[in-house]
């Protein structure tokens, strides 16, 4: 009798590989492109966190911070004047330390904003710099 050897041939394994690795990259290219959208998301809501604060922040000083201040005068009383009377030991933004968008980058404001608004809070994106389009355009929150 003849002793039968099961197992998989190499062109059987090797066509399971390619099956693989297809599926694979399939998922892979969605998965990048939903991570692109979830950072533009996420950078949008924090601008609008940001401008809540300020909202917060006027009402209960008057003012909002100025550019030299920055958005960090949400976080922590600032040094440079106008100096806010009564500032909350707590701050207007659940952190102490004022968070980067999402690419790792610093937000940019502005008092007054490029559009005459009062004020101006900038991401520019993947690329960081001004312009720019798909993941590297600017989110504004002029434009919300």
């Amino acid at each position: 009798m003849m002793n039968k050897k099961s197992g998989f041939s190499l062109i059987e394994v090797l066509i399971a590989m390619t099956i693989i690795g297809i599926l694979s990259s399939v998922v892979g290219l969605s998965v990048v492109g939903h991570l692109r959208k979830a950072k533009i998301q996420a950078a949008t809501s924090q601008i609008k966190t940001f401008q809540t604060a300020l909202q917060m922040y006027q009402a209960a000083h008057g003012m909002i911070p100025s550019t030299a201040q920055g958005l960090e005068a949400l976080c922590v009383a600032t040094r440079i004047p106008p100096l806010p009377k009564d500032f909350p030991a707590e701050g207007y933004l659940a952190s102490r330390k004022l968070p980067l968008d999402p690419w790792g980058k610093p937000y940019v404001y502005l008092v007054p904003g490029r559009r005459s608004e009062p004020y101006e809070i900038i991401s520019y994106g993947a690329d960081g710099e001004a312009g720019g389009t798909g993941e590297s355009a600017d989110i504004s929150s002029g434009d919300m």
